[in-house]
């Protein structure tokens, strides 16, 4: 067993315990629950970082961990809350003059990101399980960055002129169109989309999103105070017809798009297709944000990848977008947006407001990791991981449940799958969970109402083939309990 599996489960035991202690008792000692759960000390401390950050439990150096609530000072233990908490009501009336709640556009966010209970096997995240990601690596970068002549000085805004670079020759080959004075280092994948909405539309326009499309980026978007505007997707990408008519109807100035690996359906941009947005684009005088979040997940069956838009763009009308997130680490947040002309001045403005810049050594352990051999042979290694999970997948679903798999791609770490009409996915969703499984329903995936119920599995997650099979298994016994 893993040292993160063990203090997840040393975590959840220790929370249905606390839950039987009245008010103020005082937890066994670390020794104590080490002997009891054969663990080491280092997982009985992250467990119970978990307790703290969770509000069950309080912590005091010297006199031990108590469940937290209201109760009497005793000599040594915690001391005694200070009251009542005040009343919080007037809140609602000075947060309802802002822009909506936030924690409905949210909701989908924090779906992807929730950690599953150590019994339900994890088919929701986009994070590669913890035995994919280079973790050996990634410590090695880190120590060597910090060592690194001004690891710790203020970095320039844009970021590292030796990252922007490789970010520059990654994206756009070494003859290619991208420089690395047209990249600016980001916070992340999620940090470069809400920096290029923020910077490419006026509050209140319409956005172009391919539909289905990732839920995140409507999150963005509407958090931003802008109007997603659907254009459907179909096996070759999206369907360029209606784009120009979306762009027609609406006067929008910006389409974001996943040529690469869309998230959820998989489909790829076709060749014909790609000039097509970028004639229709600037036709309409508008950016395309190209969400290139996948190239580093390809499978190792795959064929050759398709250039990034980016790499066949002149005119600047193509700001792209990159991240190591998702085959590093989802610590390493740190990614790239790549843009030419007063584009790019927008994007500066906008993240220097609202962050300054990346963490210098976050940028020094990006260019260690990145200029390691073991990079290359970690990615073919994810590459072949992915593949064999994908392949477990597939076979369980032509078995389990024939008919709501229809094409896929070798790339990418998540299946779309069509349900009969009339099902309901959020209660399918529900139902899978209860049978010991997590996947996405396919509504959040929609900027209008979903033409057909769907679910987001996502093989990446889990810890290998077999149980990505036995997910699927689960699946089936939650839909024939849903279909009655």
């Amino acid at each position: 067993m893993n040292e993160r599996s063990s203090v997840a489960e040393l975590a959840e035991s220790l929370r249905r315990e606390v839950e039987r202690y009245p008010e103020g008792r005082k937890l066994p000692s670390s020794r104590a629950l080490m002997e009891r759960h054969q663990v080491s000390p280092g997982t009985v401390s992250r467990a119970i970082a978990v307790l703290v950050a969770e509000g069950l439990v309080v912590s005091r150096p010297g006199a031990g961990v108590f469940r937290a609530a209201a109760f009497a000072a005793a000599p040594g233990g915690p001391a005694a809350p200070a009251g009542r908490p005040g009343d919080l009501s007037w809140q609602e009336v000075a947060l309802s003059a802002g822009s909506g709640p936030r924690d409905l556009l949210a909701a989908p966010v924090f779906a992807t990101l929730r950690v599953p209970p150590p019994d339900v096997i994890d088919l929701n995240s986009g994070y590669p399980h913890a035995s994919l990601l280079p973790e050996r690596l990634l410590a090695t970068a880190l120590a060597r960055a910090g060592r690194r002549p001004g690891a710790w000085d203020r970095p320039p805004t844009d970021g590292l002129t030796e990252l922007r670079g490789w970010f520059a020759r990654d994206i756009g080959g070494h003859a290619g169109p991208i420089g690395a004075g047209d990249v600016l280092i980001t916070s992340g994948g999620q940090g470069g989309l809400t920096v290029a909405m923020r910077s490419l539309a006026a509050p209140g326009s319409p956005v172009l999103v391919e539909s289905p499309t990732y839920s995140g980026i409507l999150a963005v978007i509407r958090a931003a105070g802008l109007r997603p505007v659907p254009v459907p997707v179909d096996a070759d990408g999206v369907r360029t017809d209606l784009l120009a008519d979306a762009f027609e109807a609406t006067r929008a100035r910006v389409f974001v798009c996943q040529p690469l690996f869309q998230n959820p359906t998989g489909a790829v941009l076709s060749p014909a297709r790609r000039a097509e947005v970028l004639r229709i684009a600037r036709a309409a005088g508008a950016f395309v944000i190209e969400d290139d979040f996948a190239r580093l997940l390809v499978h190792a069956d795959a064929p050759a990848l398709p250039r990034p838009l980016a790499a066949d763009d002149r005119d600047g009308v193509v700001v792209h977008l990159r991240s190591l997130t998702k085959a590093a680490s989802p610590n390493l947040r740190v990614g790239a947006l790549t843009a030419r002309g007063p584009a790019l001045a927008r994007l500066r403005a906008t993240q220097v407001v609202d962050s300054f810049f990346v963490p210098r050594p976050l940028q020094e352990a990006t260019l260690e990791l990145v200029a390691d051999p073991a990079w290359a042979r970690h990615l073919r290694t994810l590459g072949a991981e992915l593949r064999d999970r994908r392949t477990a997948a597939v076979a369980a679903l032509h078995r389990e449940l024939p008919g709501v798999l229809d094409a896929y791609r070798p790339g990418g770490y998540h299946l779309w799958l069509r349900f009969p009409d009339g099902t309901d996915d959020d209660a399918l969703a529900a139902a899978a969970l209860r049978a010991g499984v997590q996947v996405t329903p396919g509504r959040p995936y929609h900027a209008a109402e979903p033409p057909a119920p769907h679910l987001r599995l996502s093989y990446a997650a889990a810890d290998g083939p077999a149980q990505v099979a036995e997910g699927v298994h689960r699946l089936r016994t939650a839909y024939e309990e849903s279909a009655g």
